[in-house]
């Protein structure tokens, strides 16, 4: 097998949002070229919003935030992912113009 590293730099960018000092929401955008595209692609993770926080707006503020990263990184798409009980997120994505687009596969390493 062999490996070969790329021109292009693949790097992530935290977003968050911070009151009095304090993080009380964020999300990582990976942007990520594949050599399959000119262009990268972004991958939005880890969106978090703090308990206490929940059901203020900063979870679409986030999310906002990270699309338009996406786009002034000149990615082509953004792909989220969520796991299947989370409805209310999935609620969400879809409200922001997501689409249910497919299946996410892993392993746990």
């Amino acid at each position: 097998m062999n490996y070969k590293t790329t021109e292009k730099t693949s790097r992530a960018i935290k977003i968050f949002v911070e009151v009095e000092g304090a993080e009380i929401a964020r999300a990582y955008i990976y942007i990520i070229f594949n050599g399959l595209h000119d262009d990268p692609y972004a991958l939005l993770e880890d969106v978090f919003v703090a308990e206490g926080h929940r059901g203020q707006g900063h979870g679409k503020e986030i999310i906002k935030a990270v699309v338009e990263e996406a786009k002034k990184q000149g990615c082509y798409k953004l792909i989220g992912t969520s796991r299947y009980e989370r409805e209310k997120v999935h609620k969400l994505y879809l409200d922001l113009g997501f689409e249910d687009y497919g299946k996410e596969f892993r392993i746990n390493l």
